[in-house]
């Protein structure tokens, strides 16, 4: 597997010349795990994604990809009516989401397209097909050769799923927006983290501030920490940033997380700090 990076900011797009390092589009990752696409998440950075895939399949209407979507939230679906690709006949997408039904899930995303906001009125006026599906929480489900795992973290109010990703003995986990409890990440989504090659974890706060916004439902970068260490990671990726985090401040908020890594009993496991451009092989 490879993921690629499209979008690592949290909240709202965060264009300009201080976070021009690290980007500013919403959350965004894709992993081409052979001939099998899997998009997770689609933020502003899926519109950059969609212009890539044109120069594929996708731009001759024989593409097919799977989104597996975390939560509703502006920042996590704003990408979608701009993806170049659903509006190619012969296209096919699958999108996974944490809704009570798979027509809810299609409702959400077709209440953004409204006429309120968006001409395009409906996901059935895409050139492309549209299959939205109802996550299942805590059962293993197929995408190609890809085994998926879900699971739920809170996020404020509502709650965000935590994906895990295996192929061939490998292991990949997105876990964006994940506001933890005292006790940390509760025991069923720590066995969703454990002896991951790779975690993409949401980092949106210093300590400090995760602290002064508590009710918003993110992690900080020790509460990241703890968590990899905790589940024997082989990498971290910090991830989510807050959209007022210069590009310094990224900086900062790793150097600072390795620290915390190291005193979390995690000296042995890597640090990234995800950027647009970045790409991993799993």
């Amino acid at each position: 597997m490879r993921a690629s990076f499209y979008g690592v900011r949290g909240s709202i797009p965060a264009p300009g010349p201080e976070t021009i390092r690290f980007g500013g589009n919403t959350s965004c990752v894709s992993v081409d795990a052979g001939g099998d696409l899997v998009i997770l998440d689609a933020g502003t950075g899926l519109t950059a994604l969609g212009k890539a895939l044109l120069e594929g399949p996708c731009g001759k209407g024989a593409g097919r990809a799977t989104l597996l979507i975390s939560h509703s939230h502006w920042d996590h679906i704003q990408g979608f009516p701009f993806f170049p690709p659903i509006y190619i006949p012969g296209n096919a997408f699958t999108i996974y989401g944490p809704s009570h039904s798979a027509d809810s899930l299609e409702a959400v995303l077709e209440g953004q397209m409204s006429p309120h906001y968006s001409p395009i009125h409906s996901l059935r006026n895409l050139g492309a097909t549209i299959d939205c599906r109802d996550a299942p929480i805590g059962e293993r489900f197929q995408v190609g050769d890809v085994t998926v795992l879900a699971r739920a973290n809170p996020h404020g109010r509502t709650t965000a799923l935590a994906y895990r990703l295996e192929q061939d003995g490998r292991a990949l986990v997105y876990a964006s927006d994940a506001g933890y409890g005292d006790g940390g990440p509760s025991a069923g989504v720590l066995a969703l983290y454990r002896g991951a090659d790779v975690l993409i974890h949401d980092c949106t706060y210093t300590p400090e501030d995760r602290q002064a916004r508590a009710d918003r439902g993110f992690s900080s970068i020790a509460d990241a920490a703890r968590a990899a260490a905790a589940a024997r990671v082989r990498t971290l990726v910090m991830f989510h940033y807050d959209q007022d985090y210069t590009d310094d401040d990224v900086d900062a908020l790793r150097d600072r997380c390795r620290g915390l890594l190291d005193e979390a009993g995690g000296r042995d496991i890597k640090l990234v700090a995800a950027h647009e451009g970045l790409t991993i092989d799993v």
